[in-house]
């Protein structure tokens, strides 16, 4: 007879999560875009990738900060959750990643023409990033690294990954910079 805690030792998905919970996550997210872009397209036909930049730069310079530094958080957040923790690298790209989210959401508070003359949820979503990423930054300080992993991946999923599934809705920007025809 095998004992339960033997059996949970032998579960190859256990041991993933445990080892790699960060990528399971990441995969999980860009899993769920990729359906929806699908879902939301089924009658138009295939998508087709182009980027065009032109409305990018003929927008504010607050949306051109916003964009610039979403993008920046999700490319370095994607490093950062794939490779090795603890190290001289993860802290210096991590520092750079919190400035870059800094940026981007305190730039969304300038960015209000989803709700025109008011706020919407996602500023919601951008005021709890500017609180949560100073809970993170103590937590690594102080050595609570379940904390600091708890606090940060959920930053990147709710603030980069999440907004980021509505940024891409056909009709707003970033949907016109790369899928417009």
């Amino acid at each position: 007879m095998i004992s339960i805690a033997a059996a949970q030792r032998e579960n190859p998905l256990r041991r993933l999560r445990q080892r790699h919970p960060n990528k399971i996550v990441f995969a999980i997210a860009l899993g769920v875009y990729w359906g929806l872009s699908h879902v939301m397209l089924q009658g138009e036909g295939p998508v087709r990738v182009r980027v065009d930049l032109a409305p990018l730069l003929q927008s504010p310079l607050v949306l051109q900060a916003h964009v610039g530094g979403a993008l920046l958080a999700f490319a370095i957040g994607c490093v950062l959750l794939a490779g090795v923790k603890g190290r001289a690298m993860h802290r210096t790209l991590g520092y750079v990643w919190v400035a870059a989210m800094a940026i981007t959401a305190i730039s969304s508070f300038f960015l209000q023409s989803i709700n025109p003359g008011g706020f919407s949820l996602i500023h919601a979503l951008s005021a709890w990033t500017m609180i949560v990423l100073p809970m993170g930054l103590a937590a690594a300080r102080r050595k609570n690294i379940s904390k600091h992993r708890k606090e940060m991946t959920g930053l990147f999923v709710g603030g980069l990954v999440v907004a980021g599934l509505f940024s891409f809705l056909p009709g707003r920007l970033m949907w016109h910079l790369f899928f417009a025809v």
